[in-house]
């Protein structure tokens, strides 16, 4: 068979399946390996033998974005997890395959979201439904009993008019006989096809609802096993609660009773060896001075070459987006004990811009009011009070994708996703301040400062943004009183991708963000699977990984976000070997550790620590430059001695009704206002957002609805004419978003989506010719 056929037959039979070449390492180049296409995965093997017994690797299509680099080459990947490099043999061979899995992709989405709403049918259904369909079982049963009386009485009385035939001798009597027997005949004929068709109904009946019982069966019983195994794990956890509060107990008073504040300026030393606990130590220097320990693992970028120069092999599924805890524990590291002198310099964040104007401070309001600045509101409409539990949504969904799980405006807010992400430039004055900075080192630790504060609006907020639609978009320019603006589009929906473009006074900002997000029944999990960058004037580039959100209690109690996880952030550019490690503490009731707490380590290319970051992600960052360092203590760990600390990043404080409308920051309640001249796809236009926050939730439920089954309406219209062009021999064109493109990432090797710089001309001109009708 020749490369690339497509295979006919059974529905079983691969749709695809040939000799391709992928990309393996640096070291191997491209090797040729056996492809199949089937059932909505692309497999692949050394040759066709092994595909009895050994598959070197597979990627599910329903989430993958099939990029074309060049005549011959294409890309293949889930969102991040996974990559193919794959090339053929030539054009129409490449062209053949891209179009194959443009049509298995939409063929795997379609059957996902065909088994998702029957789930959604079945478990929905309620007591009186499942006793309605006993009763018309039950009816049915009635009438196949009534049909056996009737089979029954009128075989009795052919029987017998057959009987008195045999006996009967006279012509006459015989025909009276005879026809009584024909009506008799017809009678039981009558009665049998009767009973036929009853038998023929309660069996289909009791099939179609016996598979879904039996699926519903199976569904209850793994719900069970989950729910026994989170009531042992909360019984194990109130036992260690307990446990905890009887040691509490016995403690001095006086060591129970100290201030949070002085709790936080609590001193730690390092413990024996192997332990990751940290104990209060009597200071015998000026109280000014502060311990604790920090986390030093190898520079990021060493270990990124290392990967490079190993490669990655077929056997070995390797990630580029493999969580940075698990990279520190496999390539090492050691734990540093940092020792800041002086008082906290706290004086409020200044910025002198180079244009001669002041950046806003951050203990100021996100929203003040400059020259020429246009007015905004500064809170929305009150959340109406609609008691609705969580748990009754989401006790079905366990193990599902988030973005899968059907929920009600009821526990969402009145922004977009594209919206939330805007709320990363709240503290944009830190990158007005590091674009100031001149030394890497220096701004890397201003720039890892603002990659915390990105979290900080997340301590009090809770609701779900909005999903956005395929070709949403968002812009806000403040360029006029903050110095940035920004525009976002959701640039796919399989998987869910958002790419965003912000530009300020002497840095920029992109990234293209994404998720892998399951509910786990005692907590919601989302782990970020896109890149951020900040690139400022004086070439000096950085770029980083969002740390996973975990939110709790679910099930019962108030929610609460964690944020937890290690983040690197790494110089680019001129930049290039200065990095930045932060680990994000989780939250636990057994630890000495402040709640919500980030520390970390700036370093040089030669892996010198030269700044120190610690304070904590709802609260401020702390940056201290590193004036001196010694070999260590009795465990061999490192000290580091700072100079004063310099408040970074302080959280500015929403106002005290702000409970009142979804704790929106002032910034928060501007996102959503409406504006002139924006373009028709702009989540400002939304109307289920916009029904929500003006408080009518039941309209605003009704038309999410409405634009859910639209957008799979224009899906599926995409995938008709995509199969009618496959059938017409015509390439299939893949879904391209409008102020976005995708581009390989010079410094990754990725492919990742990047702004035109087309949007804000077109603003100006209002032409909005290419934007599609969403809403």
């Amino acid at each position: 068979m020749g490369d690339g056929a497509p295979a006919k037959g059974v529905q079983n039979e691969p749709a695809m399946k040939g000799w391709l070449f992928k990309w393996t390492n640096y070291l191997k180049g491209y090797q040729r390996r056996w492809f199949v296409l089937q059932n909505g995965l692309l497999s692949y093997y050394r040759n066709q033998a092994e595909m009895a017994h050994t598959c070197r690797g597979s990627i599910s299509l329903h989430g993958a974005l099939i990029h074309t680099v060049d005549h011959c080459t294409f890309v293949i990947s889930n969102g991040g997890t996974q990559t193919f490099h794959i090339r053929a043999a030539s054009e129409i061979e490449r062209q053949s395959w891209v179009t194959a899995l443009e049509l298995a992709k939409a063929r795997a989405i379609r059957n996902l979201e065909s088994e998702e709403e029957e789930e959604e049918t079945e478990d929905g259904a309620s007591p009186e439904e499942w006793a309605n369909v006993v009763r018309e079982l039950q009816a049915k049963l009635d009438d196949l009993k009534t049909c056996s009386d009737l089979i029954s009485k009128h075989g009795g009385a052919l029987q017998r008019a057959l009987g008195e035939l045999e006996v009967t001798a006279e012509s006459d009597t015989i025909q009276g006989k005879h026809k009584a027997v024909q009506e008799r005949a017809t009678l039981f004929r009558i009665a049998s096809n009767a009973m036929m068709n009853a038998c023929s109904e309660y069996l289909s009946m009791a099939l179609n609802h016996g598979h879904k019982w039996t699926r519903l069966l199976q569904h209850e019983r793994e719900q069970r096993q989950r729910l026994q195994e989170m009531v042992e794990t909360l019984a194990q956890q109130h036992s260690k609660l307990e446990q905890a509060a009887a040691a509490n107990a016995q403690r001095p008073r006086d060591v129970i009773s100290g201030s949070e504040d002085e709790d936080e300026n609590e001193f730690y030393d390092a413990v024996a060896e192997g332990s990751n606990n940290l104990l209060p130590v009597t200071s015998s220097g000026s109280s000014s001075d502060h311990r604790f320990l920090i986390d030093i693992p190898n520079p990021p970028h060493n270990r990124q070459q290392q990967q490079q120069e190993l490669g990655g092999s077929d056997e070995a599924a390797t990630s580029s987006d493999a969580s940075s805890s698990e990279e520190t524990e496999e390539t090492g590291g050691q734990q540093a004990v940092v020792v800041t002198h002086g008082k906290t310099d706290s004086s409020p964040l200044t910025v002198e811009r180079k244009d001669g104007t002041a950046a806003a401070s951050s203990s100021g309001s996100s929203g003040g009011k400059k020259s020429g600045a246009r007015a905004r509101r500064n809170r929305v409409p009150d959340k109406p009070n609609y008691p609705i539990s969580l748990w009754s949504i989401v006790k079905n969904c366990i193990g599902k994708d988030l973005t899968k799980i059907p929920i009600p405006v009821n526990f969402s807010e009145p922004l977009s996703m594209l919206q939330r992400l805007t709320e990363d430039f709240e503290y944009s004055e830190i990158l007005d301040k590091a674009g100031n900075i001149t030394d890497p080192c220096e701004q890397l630790a201003y720039v890892a400062a603002f990659t915390i504060s990105s979290y900080s609006t997340t301590s009090s907020r809770n609701g779900k943004p909005f999903n956005p639609l395929l070709g949403e978009t968002y812009e806000f320019d403040r360029m006029a009183d903050l110095g940035w603006r920004v525009i976002n589009e959701q640039v796919s929906h399989h998987p869910p991708m958002v790419a965003q473009y912000c530009e300020g006074r002497g840095w920029k900002c992109w990234q293209e963000f994404s998720m892998s997000s399951k509910f786990r029944g005692k907590y919601l999990q989302i782990v970020p699977l896109g890149i951020a960058y900040v690139e400022f004037d004086n070439g000096n580039r950085y770029s980083w990984r969002k740390v996973t959100t975990t939110i709790h209690n679910i099930i019962v109690g108030k929610l609460w976000v964690d944020h937890h996880g290690d983040m690197d952030i790494i110089g680019r550019g001129s930049a290039t070997g200065s990095t930045c490690h932060l680990k994000y503490v989780p939250y636990s009731y057994f630890t000495k550790e402040s709640q919500r707490r980030v520390k970390g380590a700036v370093m040089d290319s030669a892996g010198e620590v030269k700044w120190i970051v610690n304070g904590t992600w709802d609260g401020k960052v702390e940056i201290c430059k590193v004036t001196g360092n010694s070999s260590g203590n009795a465990q061999n760990n490192p000290v580091y001695e700072t100079a004063a600390p310099l408040t970074a990043w302080k959280r500015r404080m929403p106002d005290a009704e702000a409970e009142k409308y979804y704790n929106f920051t002032e910034l928060a309640c501007q996102l959503n206002e409406l504006e002139d001249g924006v373009a028709p796809t702009d989540s400002r236009l939304r109307p289920d957002q916009r029904l929500m926050e003006e408080q009518d939730w039941d309209k605003a439920n009704q038309e999410k609805v409405r634009l859910e089954e639209k957008q799979r309406a224009v899906r599926r219209k995409r995938e008709a004419d995509a199969e009618k062009a496959q059938q017409s021999g015509i390439p299939v064109e893949p879904y391209e978003p409008i102020w976005f493109r995708q581009v390989k990432d010079e410094d990754t090797g990725t492919f990742i989506h990047v702004y035109k710089g087309e949007y804000w001309g077109c603003k100006q001109k209002q032409d909005w010719s290419r934007c599609p009708d969403i809403f």
